[in-house]
């Protein structure tokens, strides 16, 4: 198995979980609230891995170039968006579908990867990234009737619109970190991977804070005092964001994306367990599908 397959998995793994936990915290403090607790509560690990890795890992701390801050300063941003509409998806379906909207983000990542990096796709991913699709498909369908009306109109609810806008936003980022960390040079993948992470992650509670402190006077301190669950938020994303940042060195930002898909899987295991949310027929075939179009990307 390749290095970046299996950082992939575990990247998933951990997201679902810092998914879960803000599913949690969103009944205590706002969208925003939830969104920042995955920042601050994160930048300290960032800062203690890239810190690690220096004076125990034997590794020399990148020296960033302009491009290096432009593409982390994008994809910073575009986190930040992407994050605080996933969270607000919680508020109208649930805990699975509404992640499963967001999943859109495997195509827009292809594509802004192609734009931006010349990143190349096989006839495989292309396969398996279009199977997988239609499984999101499957899922967003879930709760209704499966006719073609049905299937046109439900992308243009507003939970549909929004999904989509955040998995627009995700590709972005995922394509500009992939960018940022590449800028960097060298052949530390991780050490490349873990400084990209550890800016970001900083310039992101800042303008967190900022943006917080004007707009939402009273929610750092109701994050604050969430803050056993925002400790776990922090730390599962943070780790998350490692895996998903070293992955995406090594390889193609779609690709990546692409078998991440299988977080699905963990979130509806999530559901069925903790928020005893029962899958129907069609959520259990949307499933298979992803599961299918991973399965010929790896595959392939």
């Amino acid at each position: 198995m390749e290095a970046w397959v299996a950082i992939t998995v575990l990247a998933a793994f951990l997201q679902n979980l810092r998914s879960a936990l803000q599913k949690h915290m969103k009944e205590q403090v706002s969208t925003s609230g939830a969104t920042y607790a995955r920042f601050v509560f994160a930048f300290p690990f960032a800062l203690l891995y890239v810190s690690g890795l220096s004076s125990f890992g034997g590794f020399t701390i990148p020296a960033p170039d302009f491009s290096f801050w432009i593409y982390a300063s994008i994809g910073g941003a575009a986190q930040i968006f992407a994050t605080a509409l996933l969270v607000s998806l919680f508020s109208f379906r649930n805990f699975a579908v509404g992640t499963a909207y967001s999943k859109t983000e495997t195509v827009q990542t292809a594509l802004i990867g192609i734009v931006i990096l010349s990143d190349p796709l096989s006839l495989a991913a292309v396969a398996g990234i279009l199977i997988s699709l239609a499984g999101v498909f499957a899922l967003s369908l879930a709760k209704g009737a499966f006719d073609l009306k049905t299937f046109l109109m439900s992308w243009f609810k507003k939970t549909a619109l929004i999904g989509i806008a955040s998995g627009t936003f995700f590709g972005i980022s995922a394509v500009s970190y992939r960018a940022a960390s590449l800028s960097l040079g060298g052949e530390g993948v991780v050490i490349q991977a873990a400084f990209t992470l550890a800016c970001v992650t900083v310039m992101q509670t800042l303008a967190m804070s900022v943006y917080l402190r004007v707009r939402e006077p009273g929610q750092i301190m109701a994050v604050i005092r969430t803050w056993r669950i925002a400790l776990g938020v922090g730390l599962s994303g943070m780790m998350a964001s490692a895996c998903w940042f070293t992955a995406m060195t090594l390889q193609n930002a779609a690709y990546v994306r692409a078998l991440g898909q299988v977080e699905l899987i963990f979130t509806f295991a999530a559901s069925y367990f903790f928020f005893r949310e029962r899958p129907n027929f069609a959520e259990v075939c949307g499933i298979f599908l992803i599961i299918g179009g991973v399965l010929v990307l790896l595959l392939g």
